[in-house]
């Protein structure tokens, strides 16, 4: 299959996207959230955390891993 996009760069993302977030509260222990992102909030072209987005169910986080295209079937 090949490498993941680079999470930290603006580019590849975008609003449909599906992602695995770190909410604020799971920095410490790292844990992941999975959902679609509604919003980019990063204004920056990179960011070395993570572009920061908010997804459709309004949860906010830095993207750790991005999954691809998000399809209902």
């Amino acid at each position: 299959m090949g490498t993941s996009p680079d999470p930290r760069d603006r580019k590849n993302i975008k609003a449909g996207l599906k992602v695995g977030i770190v909410l604020k509260k799971d920095q410490i222990s790292g844990k992941t959230t999975e959902g679609i992102v509604k919003e980019i909030l990063t204004n920056s072209s990179f960011h070395p955390h993570g572009i920061k987005v908010r997804l459709e169910d309004g949860q906010v986080g830095r993207v750790k891993v991005i999954f691809g295209e998000y399809s209902e079937s």
